[in-house]
C-alpha cells in the first residue's frame, strides 16, 4: 500500500482516522458528526460542511456500530448502508470535499496485508476472531487506490486513504 504523505485527505476522497491530532486538523470536536447524523442526511446534504473552511466532514461512531453488531450483520451493514452513504456523499459533492471516520480505536482495530494490500477491520469480544473484509466491503478490492495516511512528523500511519469509491 503506497504511503500517503500530502494533505489532500483532509479536503478530497474518504478517510479513516485514528490519529487525534490528525482529526485535530481538519475540525474541532464540536463540528464532528454522528453517524447516525450522516445517516440521516444520505440524499439531503448540506451546503456548506462543518470542518476545515466547508471542505470536510468528519464522523464518529462507525466503530461501535460495528462493535455491536455479529460479524455478518456487520458485514451487510458495511458494504450496504454505509457504501451507500459514502457514494451519495461523493456524488452530491462531486469529488470536491472530504468524508473521514474517525476511528479511535483504528490503530489497533485495522489490519493491512501486505502481499495483497487487503484491509480488515479487527471485530470486538465476544468475536475479536472475525475480521471484516473492508477492502472487499467497501471499494471492492480495488487494493491499488487506498493509501496509508502517514503523518510526516513521526512517520506512523494515522489513517487510510481513498481517493474515490466506486
Amino acid at each position: 500500500m503506497r504511503p500517503l504523505v500530502d494533505t489532500v485527505w483532509q479536503r478530497r476522497g474518504t478517510s479513516w482516522i485514528w490519529d487525534e491530532e490528525a482529526r485535530n486538523q481538519v475540525c474541532v470536536a464540536s463540528e464532528v458528526w454522528s453517524l447516525r447524523q450522516l445517516l440521516q442526511a444520505v440524499g439531503r446534504w448540506p451546503d456548506d460542511l462543518p470542518g476545515n473552511d466547508n471542505n470536510t466532514l468528519v464522523v464518529a461512531g462507525l466503530d461501535g456500530s460495528l462493535d455491536l453488531l455479529t460479524p455478518e450483520d456487520a458485514e451487510q451493514w458495511l458494504g450496504e448502508t454505509i457504501k451507500t452513504a459514502i457514494l451519495s456523499f461523493q456524488s452530491c459533492y462531486e469529488g470536491q470535499t472530504a468524508l473521514i471516520f474517525w476511528l479511535p480505536s483504528g490503530h489497533k482495530r485495522v489490519c493491512f496485508h501486505p502481499v495483497t494490500d487487503a484491509v480488515e477491520w479487527r471485530c470486538a469480544a465476544p468475536h475479536s476472531d472475525h475480521r471484516l473484509a473492508f477492502s472487499r466491503l467497501l471499494w471492492g478490492e480495488a487494493n491499488d487506490y487506498p493509501q496509508k495516511i502517514i503523518c510526516p512528523q513521526t512517520g506512523q500511519p494515522v489513517g487510510l486513504y481513498h481517493a474515490r469509491i466506486t
